[in-house]
């Protein structure tokens, strides 16, 4: 249990305390003063924004540590996956996003999830690539600028014209999002195309040579007895 591990099950725990900041509510009879609904969506995407941020800095300690632990390659992928997911049903529950969004990225790291452990049983292990470093960013930035957009004092600072511009752009990193997250779950099956058909294939032509190897030596051992 490093230092690396340790920030990682932080981030796990802190979830729920994004989650009650992003939808908690005052008990009924105790009306939520102005000033929270004001800094509720700030401090709901800075809570976020620093759980996404540890991800990148454990991983930093875990490799300039040499700290790297076969608990660590388990537990920060998990962390980050459920982290994204969820802010995303926190953003469905909110109705900031349609359904359809939320399920697509959390079926597509459903799936991803499973493919690794298809290529641990072979013995192999499937590097992060470059499609699912740029899915991750774009994630993280769409899902931060959703949560803003819930924020009363948005068209303050940005002014009408400037609020409009601040959706638009929003939509526009999340529909990208969401085509990177196809395109690299699309990378991911690509490159275990062997793992996924080579050792069952492979094992299976082995067995038929096998059959037909003993096949042949019978009909040879019948021949030269005949």
């Amino acid at each position: 249990m490093n230092l690396a591990n340790r920030i990682t099950l932080a981030r796990i725990v802190f979830i729920p305390v994004f989650l009650v900041v992003l939808l908690g509510e005052f008990p009924a009879g105790m009306p939520a003063p102005d000033w929270w609904r004001l800094v509720q969506p700030w401090l709901a995407a800075g809570v976020f924004i620093a759980l996404a941020a540890s991800d990148a800095l454990d991983g930093y300690i875990a490799r300039s540590r040499n700290q790297v632990t076969t608990f660590g390659k388990f537990i920060d992928p998990l962390a980050d996956k459920l982290l994204v997911t969820a802010a995303l049903v926190a953003l469905v529950d909110l109705d900031r996003i349609p359904s359809w969004v939320a399920l697509v990225i959390v079926s597509r790291e459903l799936v991803v999830s499973g493919l690794r452990m298809v290529a641990v049983a072979e013995g192999r292990v499937i590097a992060a690539s470059n499609y699912g470093k740029i899915k991750t960013v774009l994630q993280i930035v769409a899902i931060a600028a959703f949560l803003l957009r819930g924020s009363a004092t948005l068209e303050e600072f940005l002014g009408a014209q400037g609020r409009v511009l601040f959706e638009t752009a929003s939509w526009a990193v999340m529909a990208a999002a969401v085509v990177m997250t196809i395109l690299s779950m699309v990378d991911y099956f690509y490159h275990a195309r062997d793992i996924l058909t080579g050792p069952w294939v492979r094992g299976e032509r082995e067995a038929r040579g096998e059959r037909a190897a003993h096949g042949d030596d019978g009909a040879r051992g019948e021949r030269d007895g005949g």
